[in-house]
C-alpha cells in the first residue's frame, strides 16, 4: 500500500476524492501537524526528576550569585 500527500487545489478533485473514499478505493486521513507543537508536547512529556527544595536551592544559589548577597 503506498501513500501519498496531496494538496488540493481545486473543491472538485476533494469530492472526486470523497467519492473514491465512498466507494472503497482509497482511504483519506487528514492530519494537521504543527512541528512547534509536535515539539512541545515531546518536551511536556518528559518528566522533571528535581525536586522542589532541589530547585529553590538552585534558585537561591543563581540569585547569590546574580545579586552578590
Amino acid at each position: 500500500m503506498a501513500s501519498l500527500n496531496i494538496e488540493i487545489l481545486n473543491p472538485k478533485a476533494k469530492k472526486l476524492l470523497q467519492d473514491l473514499a465512498e466507494l472503497r478505493l482509497i482511504s483519506i486521513s487528514e492530519k494537521d501537524s504543527n512541528p512547534f507543537m509536535e515539539v512541545v508536547k515531546k518536551l511536556r512529556s518528559k518528566k522533571a526528576k528535581i525536586s522542589m527544595d532541589e530547585i529553590t536551592k538552585e534558585v537561591e544559589a543563581l540569585r547569590t550569585k546574580r545579586y552578590g548577597k
